[in-house]
Formats: structure tokens, sequence, C-alpha cells
């Protein structure tokens, strides 16, 4: 193994070699031929494919977190819609950065801190613990969700795959009179980042704390009562 070979730096190669391959192309022999060792070595730091995809995930939430989480202040929902599209942009930073996020096991016990701070906002703002976590989840899996489908169209930063090209697209709905409000949303649906705000709106809106802000939860009044 040679010395000079971290894991922090096979991380790091990794990142460099997604954005450049994409995550289907990211594969330990090309990792190791990009940092210009035999591929065993990097098993020294990395079992598999999957164990190096939770430590690269972890890795970008990390370095995304100060941007990414609001702080304390101001009313939940400006708080909660501050949250989705930090989450976005984190995925945003690499190729196909939320495919290769979605399903990871986080490796940094640290990072169970900033997801305590996030429940704990949204039950000060009124909502029920189970009803924090749903919401929490709710928006992590929408800004998730919704940045694959953007990918996949844009698999680089202003490069669309030509396959959505509207005029490519518009062609294969006919006859077009049969598809008026298709054709419509066309210029609507790749506006990503119209969409995004649109969507994570809606979701913020339909979002209702049960409780006065401010109120400790029963249930974690009662679990706390429990543990005296």
């Amino acid at each position: 193994m040679p010395a000079a070979l971290t894991r922090e730096k096979v991380v790091r190669a990794a990142l460099r070699l997604l954005d450049k391959v994409g995550l289907d192309g990211l594969t330990l022999r090309k990792l190791a031929a990009e940092l210009n060792v035999q591929a065993p070595a990097l098993y020294w730091h990395f079992k598999n494919k999957q164990e190096l995809l939770d430590e690269m995930a972890t890795c970008v939430l990390t370095e995304a977190l100060e941007e990414m989480l609001p702080g304390r202040r101001g009313h939940w929902p400006d708080w909660a819609l501050h949250l989705g599209h930090g989450i976005r942009r984190m995925l945003l930073r690499h190729r196909d950065g939320a495919k290769m996020f979605s399903g990871t096991y986080l490796t940094n016990s640290e990072l169970y801190l900033p997801i305590e701070a996030a429940l704990r906002r949204l039950v000060e703002g009124g909502f029920m613990v189970r009803d924090a976590i749903c919401a929490y989840r709710t928006i992590y899996c929408y800004a998730v969700g919704f940045t694959i489908e953007e990918q996949a169209v844009y698999p680089r930063p202003g490069k669309r795959d030509p396959r959505y090209d509207l005029k490519r697209r518009a062609a294969r709905m006919i006859p077009a009179e049969e598809f008026p409000l298709t054709l419509a949303a066309g210029e609507e649906m790749f506006d990503f980042d119209q969409q995004f705000q649109q969507g994570l709106q809606l979701i913020v809106r339909g979002l209702r704390p049960h409780r006065p802000a401010g109120r400790r939860d029963a249930d974690t009044a009662h679990s706390r009562h429990q543990h005296d």
C-alpha cells in the first residue's frame, strides 16, 4: 500500500471522478487508475464501492452543513424552505450527486447533531416529535427525488441530455392537437429552479403544527420522565 494513499485522498479522487464519468462509470478500477495505484491498494480503505459511496456522501454533507442548515431564528416555514433549498444545492455540487447520496450510510456520528437540531427546531415551532420527523423526512425525500430527476435531464450543469430536447419531445406527440397541455408543460417541466420552489412551497404550506410553539412534546416529556 503506498504510504501517501489515505482514505481522504481516495474520497477526494472519487468525487472528482464522479464529476467526470457519473455514478455508473465510477468503479474502483477506474479510481485506482486515477490515483495511479493498483486496485487492491484501495481495499485497504474501502471493502467495496458502497462503502466508498457512504464515505463520499458523508464528506459532501459535512462540507455543506453550514450553508445547508438554517439557524434557529425565524418562523419555521422560512426555516423549512431554507432547508429544502440547502439540500438541493448540496446534491447539485456533484454529477449524479442525488443518486450518489440516496440510500447511503453516513459514517460520521457527529452528523446526528444537525439532525437533532433540525428536529428540535420543528418541535419548538409547534410540531409533535413524530410530526417533526415526518416533516423533516418529507422535505429531505422531496429534495433528493427531485434532484435525481433533475440530474437525469442535466447530467452536467447547463448541459441537457439531448433526449430531453423540447423540439424532440414535441415531435413524439402525434397528433399534436391531442396533447395541448402536455406540450405546453414542456417549458415548465424543465424549469427546475421554479418547479422545485413551487413544489417545496406546496409541501411547507401543507405542514401544520398541532400544538402551541414552545411546549414540549408530550411523548418527549414522558420519555424523559421514564428515564429520570
